[in-house]
């Protein structure tokens, strides 16, 4: 067994994979997958960025998947700690930014903590990267001056105080919500929200099977069931969602509201 106390560390590279097309990759992020030997990655991480890794690559998917985890959180930090203090590079492959919804934090945290360098390398979050691709603008000057990002299964959906996030001049996005999509409707209609909202689901942002589906809110959960909606995806809710290229346009949508979509 190496000695790792007489050994320089690793350094760790928390990277963002962007929401899917390798096109979207910052050259930084396409640069050390290319040259890594290591990469720990996301299960979300398109299989299309992986295939960019070199043949002789170590590739150790560490998946979440809801309620069941192929390696804890806890589990993951050691385990860049460990290879790093062992004298192993680790490009750390997230989907989207790492910072955003991806736990970057915990992780750099952990690095800092053993010792360990760490890089960040930013990548196009996947909410900024499926409303480019749904031709959605978050914000408008005649819809929406404000965006706010919730994770919609975080430590609860019950315990997330999401007052003001949503309504008029305002755009919500919701990640990982999916499974929750009937909850957080009624949440948000709890809250105020018209039922008659315009909300759009964007699923597989940037890849080649993308989909854009428009309603209201009422319909929310019902639209993700009916047609569907697996995972990754977003819930884009409030004015600005009427603007989404969507070319699944439910014919129901009419007898939900007087929205011309």
């Amino acid at each position: 067994m190496a000695n790792h106390e007489s050994l320089k560390p690793g350094t760790v590279y928390l990277v963002g994979a962007g929401p899917g097309d390798p096109e979207l990759l910052t050259l930084r992020a396409a640069r050390l997958i290319g040259a890594a030997r290591l990469i720990v990655h996301d299960g979300l991480v398109d299989p299309a960025i992986l295939a960019l890794a070199r043949e002789d690559a170590e590739l150790v998917s560490v998946a979440k998947q809801r309620s069941r985890h192929s390696m804890k959180q806890e589990a993951i930090n050691a385990l860049l700690v460990a290879e790093a203090l062992a004298g192993r590079d680790v490009v750390r492959l997230k989907g989207g930014d790492p910072f955003i919804f991806g736990r970057g934090g915990e992780e750099l945290e952990a690095c800092r903590e053993a010792g360990v360098p760490c890089e960040i390398v930013p990548g196009i979050s996947a909410a900024i990267g499926g409303g480019a691709s749904a031709r959605l603008p978050l914000t408008h000057r005649d819809h929406a001056s404000i965006v706010s990002f919730v994770a919609g299964q975080c430590k609860g959906l019950s315990e997330q105080n999401w007052a003001g996030l949503a309504g008029a001049g305002r755009t919500l996005v919701i990640y990982m919500g999916l499974a929750t999509a009937h909850d957080i409707a009624e949440k948000l209609m709890a809250d105020g929200l018209s039922p008659q909202t315009p909300v759009a689901v964007i699923e597989s942002a940037t890849r080649p099977e993308q989909r854009v589906l428009r309603s209201l809110l009422a319909d929310l959960g019902d639209l993700v069931e009916r047609e569907t909606v697996k995972s990754p995806g977003l819930i884009v809710v409030g004015d600005v969602a009427v603007l989404a290229d969507a070319r699944n346009c439910l014919p129901q949508l009419n007898a939900l509201g007087a929205l011309n979509l």
